[in-house]
């Protein structure tokens, strides 16, 4: 008797065929997941894997280098250009303060005033005589200005209430606060008395006077630019000279303003020299623009490749896991470094664009330009941390720095809140009595170098001879602003940030990913040099870096 068979159920030909197709179907979607983890994981890497996986040149990183160089030598070329024109405004501005200011001393620190009715008059008359006879006293390229062929006068001006009765003695007053002006002109050419009031019939009521201004334009040429191959910029200083009243305490201040106009001579001529250094300049700065332009496209081009990416991650996400993407996940997608280097770039174009126009004399914006392309430049330099994190012991700084970001905002606007009633408090109650208090903007500069242990001891003296209430808070108010924010604010800010470093030093030394895309990623076994990176449409930027 034949042994019978083992009962094997058999398939049909139709579920042979679905069992065939749904191990298919699964070996499809193992082969889009593992594409699609090699996909992530070029994304993400630095500019020498990704030229090792595909053969991609890292023209952001050789642009990036190239741009440190050429934005360098352009900040440090407009620097010196600058410091010139501020050097040229700082003199001229003491030069006219000692041409104006009767007994006026270098380093002056009290406040230049005048105390008595008779100096006011010598040190307005002093002004005018010192304007009138201008051309023999300046050792400068000083000169008046002209306008429609004649020269402008000075222009002697009062401030005054429209009507005033004080009488301290019977503690009576009568005032309408409105304010009138009166003024007169002083010409070059016109002859000087020994009398004011009798020369331009100017007379002072001290019950109702507010202030005296004096108004004056002169011009002048920077000629020191000749020695560093620059054309001389021609300047007008409009100066205003103001006699300060308003107090009414019986000490008039004295201030000297000036506003600087800055232009192109009408007609000039250095001998042996041609505009060859202005054009190469203006094609330094062309270069320039063009080098960051570039890097803007590029950069905006990998920000927004990796948006898309981002979404892709998203959706494939939850279709396959069922989860949802953190936001913190996301974010690993916009590279915060690309957005500097955006920043930087918008930044240095108009800067540069400014240059060229204060280079061609249509623009004066000195101060604009100059904060342009310094913080363009800064960001430039603060963007090389990006490549330093390509080594594994420099990216732990970086790395530290990122994750302990936002702890730190948080900790700082908390911090800010305690920072902010002291300053307020300060500035209320020690105001009147310490100089380094007297304004909302003085208390914070004041409170900050405290927390940096500058400047204490003179902090404490100044207060020392005030009334003992006052001297008695200010104690309570200092010891107890050092003590918080020194020892405990200040301590709990670094253990913050050496926690934070702890934290990743661990993660780094267990090679533990510290989210989910990144062990999605870890999964991805292939090496750069691997040669399964090779694809014809290329999913990541076309360019590297």
């Amino acid at each position: 008797m034949e042994e019978s068979e083992p009962l094997v159920p058999r398939r049909s030909g139709l579920e042979r065929t679905q069992y065939g197709w749904s191990g298919h179907i699964r070996s499809l979607e193992s082969h889009m997941v593992e594409d699609f983890r090699r996909k992530l994981k070029y994304f993400f890497m630095n500019p020498c894997e990704k030229y090792k996986a595909r053969g991609r040149k890292p023209w952001k990183l050789l642009i990036q280098v190239f741009k440190i160089v050429i934005i360098t030598v352009q900040l440090v070329s407009f620097g010196l250009s600058n410091e010139m024109m501020v050097t040229f405004k700082d003199e001229s501005l003491l030069t006219f303060k000692h041409l104006f200011l009767k007994g006026f001393k270098d380093h002056q620190m009290q406040t230049y005033a005048i105390y008595t009715k008779a100096d006011l008059y010598n040190h307005i008359y002093f002004v005018t005589d010192r304007y009138l006879h201008l051309q023999n006293l300046t050792m400068g390229n000083l000169a008046y200005a002209v306008v429609d062929g004649r020269t402008t006068p000075l222009s002697l001006c009062k401030v005054f209430y429209r009507n005033s009765s004080v009488d301290p003695s019977n503690e009576t007053f009568n005032i309408d606060p409105h304010i009138e002006r009166e003024c007169i002109n002083v010409y070059p050419m016109g002859s000087v008395d020994t009398s004011l009031g009798t020369r331009t019939n100017f007379s002072l009521d001290f019950r109702r006077l507010l202030s005296v201004n004096i108004y004056l334009t002169l011009k002048s040429i920077n000629l020191q630019t000749v020695r560093h191959h620059e054309l001389p910029d021609c300047y007008d200083f409009k100066i205003q000279i103001i006699f300060d009243n308003s107090a009414h305490s019986g000490m008039v201040k004295v201030d000297v303003k000036n506003n600087v106009s800055i232009y192109e001579c009408k007609d000039w001529r250095v001998e042996g020299t041609s505009g060859k250094n202005n054009y190469g300049l203006l094609v330094f700065d062309s270069v320039v623009i063009l080098a960051c332009f570039a890097s803007l496209i590029l950069c905006l081009r990998s920000v927004i490749n990796g948006i898309q990416l981002q979404f892709e991650f998203n959706i494939f996400f939850h279709a396959y896991f069922n989860k949802i993407v953190s936001w913190s996940d996301r974010m690993e997608f916009i590279n915060g470094w690309y957005i500097l280097i955006i920043i930087s770039d918008i930044l240095t174009i108009i800067g540069s664009v400014t240059k060229i126009g204060i280079q061609t004399k249509f623009l004066t914006n000195y101060d604009v330009c100059s904060i342009l392309l310094g913080t363009a430049t800064m960001l430039v330099w603060v963007g090389v941390i990006r490549y330093f994190g390509f080594f594994k012991k420099y990216n732990i700084l970086i790395l530290t720095l990122r994750a302990a970001f936002p702890n730190v905002i948080r900790f700082c606007c908390c911090a800010a809140m305690i920072y902010l009633g002291y300053c307020f408090c300060g500035w209320i109650i020690l105001g009147p009595h310490h100089d380094k208090f007297r304004t909302l903007d003085k208390v914070t500069e004041c409170l900050f170098s405290l927390i940096n242990g500058d400047d204490m001891y003179a902090t404490f003296l100044n207060l020392r001879d005030k009334s003992y209430m006052v001297w008695l808070f200010s104690r309570l108010y200092l010891y107890s602003f050092i003590s918080l924010f020194i020892y405990m604010v200040l301590s709990l800010f670094i253990a913050l940030i050496t926690d934070t470093y702890e934290t990743i030093k661990h993660h780094q030394q267990e090679k533990v990913p510290a989210s989910e895309l990144q062990a999605f990623i870890a999964e991805c076994r292939d090496q750069p040099e691997s040669g399964r990176y090779q694809t014809n449409k290329s999913s990541s930027c076309c360019c590297s870096g």
